[in-house]
């Protein structure tokens, strides 16, 4: 006879299929009719229960249809239900916390790496060798551009060193009168 979804009955773990064959050969007939219509009766239990649970199935795909549940939101609640689930965990507490802390040191660090290239940088303006090459950008400046009073920005310097170039470069007026 066929077993649950059509398959043939496969032996317990363990049991030895030569044993099984064998078996009957113990048994009288009597206890083998009554195991055949055991054996039966089983059978027609799992269809009805095969059966009842398709129909169940069914009712349930109809209620889901009813309520407008359909497969993506199902999926979605599943996901935010597994999502809470792992949030959850210890695990993922223990990772979230390490997690934040590694941040708050990694901007930590970023910040201070900041500070200290700012610090530099102004080593580098208030150094010798940059007031030296800031007082020739101006006595040039003074050259090109006239007279102004020294000081100034480096950034007001190259501005008016570009505008005094710009200047010098303009074409002439057109010099085309006639002479009398």
């Amino acid at each position: 006879m066929m077993g649950l979804l059509g398959t043939d009955p496969v032996p317990e773990a363990g049991e030895d299929a030569v044993a099984a064959i064998g078996a009957t050969e113990t048994l009288s007939e009597e206890e083998q009719e009554e195991l055949r219509r055991e054996l039966a009766k089983v059978e027609e239990e799992i269809q009805t229960l095969s059966q009842v649970l398709a129909a169940k199935e069914k009712h349930l795909a109809e209620i889901k249809r009813k309520l407008g549940i359909g497969s993506l939101q199902e999926l979605r609640e599943n996901l935010a239900r597994g999502w809470q689930e792992v949030t959850a965990m210890p695990a993922y507490k223990k990772t979230s916390e390490t997690l934040s802390q590694a941040g708050q040191k990694a901007s930590a660090a970023f910040a201070s790496v900041g500070s200290v290239i700012t610090k530099k940088l102004e080593d580098v303006k208030n150094s010798p060798t940059f007031k030296s090459f800031e007082e020739k950008v101006e006595n040039l400046k003074s050259k090109v551009g006239g007279t102004k009073p020294a000081g100034g920005d480096f950034g007001e310097v190259l501005n008016s060193t570009a505008n005094a170039s710009a200047i010098s470069t303009e074409p002439l007026p057109d010099q085309t009168h006639e002479r009398p």
